[in-house]
């Protein structure tokens, strides 16, 4: 005859699984209504997709360049903001500049790839260098 498990113990087991459900769910709000800093970059758009094998999401990358010949540094961002994209989108190989929220310790990748969540963009000037005569 086999051994069931009394009904005290399934009762405990199942009122554990929803606790641990229940923190989970708690953990993850507070991560991602919780920004740990704020901040703007500026830079050119250089790449911007949807990607993910089962959570799509918008993840772009910046150049950064402190001087014309410096070395550009990369700044890789999510975007969540469907209004976003579309400026971002037609902003491909310009310069954009980009104000976001950092998110630290969001449990999954179906949020974003990156802790760096862009809620505007501006767009710029193509060559902020050179004179722009129409000004």
């Amino acid at each position: 005859m086999p051994k069931t498990m009394p009904k005290r113990a399934t009762a405990l087991l199942l009122s554990s699984l929803a606790a641990i459900v229940v923190l989970l769910g708690l953990y993850t709000w507070f991560t991602l209504s919780w920004s740990y800093s704020e901040g703007e970059r500026a830079g050119y758009l250089q790449k911007f997709s949807k990607k993910g094998w089962l959570c799509k999401t918008w993840e772009g990358e910046i150049l950064l360049s402190s001087m014309p010949g410096a070395i550009p540094e990369r700044f890789a961002f999510t975007v969540r903001d469907e209004a976003v994209v579309k400026q971002l989108q037609n902003a491909m190989g310009q310069r954009v500049q980009i104000s976001y929220e950092q998110h630290v310790g969001v449990p999954t990748s179906c949020f974003g790839e990156t802790e760096y969540f862009a809620t505007k963009a501006n767009t710029g000037p193509v060559n902020p260098v050179s004179p722009n005569p129409a000004q």
